[in-house]
């Protein structure tokens, strides 16, 4: 009996996405009886990608199919074909729909030189979306045992550090290297797993606190010593 799950980098769609599916994609709505089909291109797609997070985040990337998502979305399993075409595609949409929107509320990038304000909504992130993050550490894994998942995950993951580099170095007076950019988010990460797992708020506040008087110091150092 063939694995059920098919593989990560496998172009083609999965196996029990028949031509029909494709064309039950773009059938019209009232052919296709009570399912509404998802006219907004931009937002259905994140609703589908949001479907993709939780679904990983629930149960692993081995119950990431196009039909699990259309359930968790609600739609038809034809309209995940008709967006994404292949596993493949989905996984890295997803993967870069999971940064980009932890990024944005995360507040890594404020934007305002102040060490009081770096990464402000780290711990509200975690509580609020902790799919997102359980997803991203998911993928993480996975990519041990399979190497093809780590093209999808080392390009995005650089706009972590980039972000990263590019808030300390409105904080910090000298240049900031990739190692202090590496090691700042590496922290961020850290306290990101510890709350998910032990969901301690307040160590990851405290430990912020104490990231964000670091920081102060070493600004208020000459010739940024």
């Amino acid at each position: 009996m063939t694995d059920p799950v098919e593989r990560v980098n496998d172009q083609e769609p999965l196996a029990a996405d028949s031509a029909s599916d494709a064309v039950e994609a773009v059938r019209p709505v009232r052919e296709r009886g009570a399912r509404k089909r998802v006219t907004n291109y931009g937002t259905g797609r994140t609703a589908l990608l949001d479907a993709a997070v939780r679904v990983v985040a629930r149960g692993g990337l081995r119950q990431l199919t196009y039909r699990a998502v259309a359930q968790e979305a609600g739609v038809t399993h034809g309209l995940v074909v008709h967006h994404f075409g292949s596993r493949d595609a989905l996984i890295e949409e997803a993967v870069a729909h999971a940064v980009h929107s932890s990024l944005s509320a995360s507040a890594l990038g404020a934007g305002t030189g102040s060490p009081a304000d770096f990464s402000a909504g780290l711990a509200d992130m975690v509580d609020s979306g902790p799919e997102l993050q359980v997803f991203q550490y998911e993928l993480l894994l996975e990519a041990r045992r399979r190497p093809e998942l780590l093209p999808h995950l080392r390009g995005l993951y650089e706009e972590y550090f980039e972000a990263s580099r590019r808030e300390l170095g409105r904080i910090l007076p000298g240049p900031v290297s990739n190692g202090t950019s590496r090691l700042v988010f590496a922290a961020l990460e850290g306290l990101v797993l510890h709350q998910l797992v032990f969901g301690e708020r307040e160590a990851t506040e405290e430990a912020l606190a104490e990231l964000r008087g670091l920081l102060a110091r070493l600004a208020a150092e000459p010739n940024g010593r």
